[in-house]
């Protein structure tokens, strides 16, 4: 099995000092940085801005993931694809011409991705798959780290995973809540290409040693991290 990408979210780092968590995340092995942009309407909490990802692309050679939980996300689109995001992830939720929003993204050379609440079905972005690089499964519901990982969420990698086989589709899978692990066990059956990680990734005393347990755990009978 095809070890997963890791996505540390910096949602869960000390923002006083944004420069070593990013330390923190290329010591640790992981290639990808998730940056959470809330607006404080889709979801309630305000975090940053486009400024913010400029800033962090001009420090590292991470893979930088932006996740937008925005409300009209094509208001703000042409600042968050200059930021120098490689890709960019919307909400279905908050954009009402989701198609021409991915062909925006894709146009400007960035990986597109689109993200669905717990609430939300995997059938209604099927449409758009075979436009998209990456699909986002929430399964917390966004805002807050540090939430408890909703089971029957896992359910839509699955369906996802069946769809894309089917249909000869390359885009990524990934999952953001509640990614620890006690969560593991269960993550590891539904086998998505890209967990986001944030308060178990910070919190973690040895966080090489965390990504490497994790990893491990892909490849265990059942998942396992002692």
């Amino acid at each position: 099995m095809k070890e997963p990408i890791i996505a540390p979210s910096i949602l869960s780092a000390d923002f006083y000092d944004i420069g070593s968590a990013i330390r923190h995340v290329e010591e640790s092995g992981c290639p990808w940085l998730h940056l959470d942009i809330m607006d404080g309407h889709f979801v309630p909490p305000i975090t940053f801005g486009h400024k913010m990802i400029a800033d962090i692309r001009a420090k590292t050679e991470l893979f930088l993931d932006a996740h937008l939980m925005i409300e009209e996300p094509e208001r703000h689109i042409n600042a968050y694809i200059e930021s120098g995001a490689d890709a960019i992830t919307f909400h279905l939720e908050a954009c009402v011409h989701s198609h021409r929003l991915i062909q925006s993204i894709s146009r400007a050379g960035i990986k597109a991705g689109i993200s669905i609440v717990p609430s939300t079905p995997v059938s209604n972005i099927v449409p758009l798959l075979e436009f998209l690089d990456l699909v986002l499964v929430m399964t917390v519901n966004p805002g807050y780290g540090g939430q408890k990982l909703i089971p029957f969420c896992l359910q839509k990698v699955e369906e996802l995973r069946r769809i894309r086989e089917q249909r000869g589709l390359h885009f990524l899978i990934a999952i953001d809540g509640g990614v620890n692990a006690k969560s593991i066990s269960d993550i590891v059956i539904q086998q998505p290409d890209v967990l986001v990680i944030g308060n178990a990734f910070f919190n973690a005393q040895d966080r090489k040693q965390f990504v490497a347990d994790f990893r491990n755990a892909w490849t265990s009978p059942i998942g396992n991290i002692d």
